[in-house]
């Protein structure tokens, strides 16, 4: 008889912690999904303002036409000179001054860069209302403390 009420206990026990362990797993699974989905479509720093008008988000988009072909250009150059960069740098003998030549491209580049990147936010700000710059400067803050250009650098800030 005790053996039966063991056994009854043992079964009981085992359907919790599969239910539990399923919960767990489901909740994981939802969270994960959600937060997949709200960084999915990122683009630039004004898909993180939930309030635009559809007209900004029409502007944005125009302003984008032009922007984003122009950094993409800019990360290929970039991409380029740091793989010479690196051939020489493991070149037998090292060529110094031709290595520090590749740097300063490389460092007009990366200038290049966060100026278009600056005139980029410049020209989003100037579509927002006074609360959506208020969190356009937050979203900026935040993005910069990062020590890159935000969402609009190399995709190491989607979270997939």
């Amino acid at each position: 008889m005790a053996t039966g009420f063991f056994m009854l206990d043992f079964i009981f026990g085992f359907a919790t912690a599969v239910v539990i362990i399923f919960a767990l797993f489901a909740g994981a699974y939802y969270y994960l999904k959600r937060t997949r989905w709200k960084y999915r479509n990122i683009k630039g720093y004004l898909d993180l303002i939930p309030d635009l008008t559809e007209d900004q988000r029409r502007r944005v988009q125009e302003i984008r036409l032009s922007f984003l072909p122009n950094v993409e250009k800019i990360r290929q150059e970039l991409c380029t000179k740091r793989v010479s960069l690196a051939r020489e740098l493991f070149s037998e003998p090292v060529d110094r001054d031709r290595v520090h030549s590749i740097a300063q491209e490389i460092l007009k580049c990366q200038s290049e860069l966060e100026l278009e990147v600056i005139d980029h936010i410049i020209e989003e700000k100037e579509l927002l209302s006074p609360g959506q710059q208020r969190k356009f400067f937050d979203i900026i803050l935040d993005q910069f403390a990062h020590g890159g250009l935000g969402v609009h650098d190399v995709k190491q800030r989607r979270r997939f």
